[in-house]
């Protein structure tokens, strides 16, 4: 099970959304154009990066790499829709 501290933990979430945002903004041009990154997910630690035309394609991916961990899901095309999630 993920760990649900960085939920319950607003510094720690606010931190990780920063993180998430900023990984996100490095990779962003690699995205635009591409029909298959509807939606990224972004392991902000390692920087890995999972794309999928929904969401529950690009979790399919992360999880494979990364099960039971924090990621953070946006929208290529609107980063204001960006949420952060365990993978499942």
């Amino acid at each position: 099970m993920a760990d649900i501290s960085i939920w319950q933990d607003q510094e720690a979430r606010e931190a990780f959304i920063a993180k998430g945002r900023e990984e996100f903004e490095r990779i962003r041009g690699e995205l635009e154009g591409r029909e298959d990154a509807v939606i990224v997910a972004i392991e902000p630690e390692s920087g890995d990066y999972f794309t999928g035309e929904t969401l529950g394609r690009a979790d399919l991916v992360a999880y494979e790499r990364y099960p039971d961990r924090w990621v953070y899901f946006v929208r290529v095309d609107n980063p204001e829709a960006a949420i952060p999630l365990p993978t499942w």
